[in-house]
């Protein structure tokens, strides 16, 4: 039996997004897998850099390339809490990721709604993985932040 499996890397990304969520960042957290082996992990970095593409998608893609020492990421898998935006998805798709595998879907920006087509044709994209407890996380932050 493999620990490191789906569910452990998810939990990985959870632990990310919460600590967005203690920043005041969006919960959004995401790691990098090579050979079972976390590379990197982020989380949205939006407000503390004042930068709009501080995702914690594409921080991930930035610090993995920079371990890898290589700007494609063909034998490793992305693991996201939430649905990945348009723009993180063309960051993915230019990576070249083998494997997506993202929690809770979004409606409203997510990528299969505006660009379906945006990752490498070779890229598996799975989702649901603890997807109700990524959905919660993000559901409490708004919750909070409203003031409910």
């Amino acid at each position: 039996m493999n620990p490191f499996n789906d569910d452990y890397f998810m939990r990985q990304a959870l632990a990310e997004a919460c600590a967005a969520a203690e920043e005041g960042e969006v919960p959004v957290g995401a790691v990098i897998v090579c050979n079972d082996r976390i590379i990197a992990r982020a989380h949205n970095q939006t407000e503390l850099l004042n930068d709009t593409t501080a995702h914690a998608e594409m921080l991930a893609i930035t610090a993995a390339t920079s371990v890898l020492g290589a700007k494609y990421l063909v034998h490793c898998r992305l693991y996201v809490t939430v649905e990945p935006c348009v723009m993180c998805a063309g960051a993915i798709g230019w990576s070249q990721l083998s494997e997506v595998i993202y929690g809770a879907s979004d409606e409203k920006r997510g990528f299969t709604r505006f660009a379906p087509q945006a990752f490498h044709p070779k890229t598996v994209v799975r989702h649901g993985i603890l997807e109700e407890e990524c959905a919660r996380e993000m559901q409490a932050f708004f919750r909070k932040k409203r003031g409910n």
